[in-house]
C-alpha cells in the first residue's frame, strides 16, 4: 500500500503535493509553500533489534535525545543507517513516512505540530502528504510529546 493510498483509507483530509528536487528542509518547505516549522520530518528510532518507532519532528527542530530517552524509559537509542532505515520502513531516507510503511512501528510526534496542518513524507522523492496533524497523529495511533530542541545551525 502506498502512501497515498494509506491516507486515503485512513479517512484522512489530505492533499498531495508534487514538487521537484530539493536540497534541503527550508527549500522543501519552499517548494511546498508551508513554513519550515509544517514541514515534518520522519525519523526512524532504533529503540532495540527490531523495535523501531518513527519521530516525527517539525523542520526547524531536532530530536532531543535525552528527552525521547526519558519518555520512553530507556537509556540508549540510536538511528539506523539508510539501508537498514529503508528495510524496515519500506521507504528510502528522504521519503520515509508512517503511512503505508512496511510495519506500523508506533509513533511520536513533537508536541509543536498539535493543531496545525502539516506536510510528511510521501514514500516517493519530490512528493508530499499536507495532512492535519491530529488527525495524522490519532489514525497513526501516535503520542504527541515535547521531544525536540531548536535545530542548532552549523558553526561555519
Amino acid at each position: 500500500m502506498t502512501a497515498v493510498d494509506a491516507v486515503t483509507s485512513a479517512g484522512i483530509e489530505h492533499r498531495v503535493v508534487r514538487h521537484g528536487p530539493v536540497g534541503s528542509v527550508a527549500e522543501a518547505a519552499a517548494a511546498q509553500g508551508v513554513e519550515v516549522r509544517d514541514l515534518v520530518k520522519t525519523l526512524v528510532v532504533r529503540r532495540s533489534d527490531d523495535d523501531y518507532l518513527f519521530v516525527l519532528v517539525p523542520g526547524d527542530r531536532q530530536i532531543s535525545w535525552p528527552k525521547l530517552r526519558a519518555l520512553l524509559g530507556v537509556n540508549r537509542l540510536s538511528m539506523p543507517g539508510a539501508a537498514t532505515a529503508k528495510e524496515v520502513t519500506g521507504y528510502e531516507r528522504g521519503t520515509i513516512t508512517p503511512f503505508g510503511a512496511a510495519r506500523p512501528w508506533p509513533v511520536v510526534a513533537d508536541e509543536r505540530v498539535r493543531g496545525r496542518t502539516i506536510s510528511l513524507g510521501a514514500g516517493e522523492r519530490g512528493v508530499a502528504l499536507q495532512v492535519p496533524a491530529d488527525a495524522a497523529v490519532s489514525a497513526l495511533r501516535g503520542t504527541y510529546a515535547d521531544v525536540t530542541d531548536p535545530e542548532v545551525s552549523p558553526r561555519r
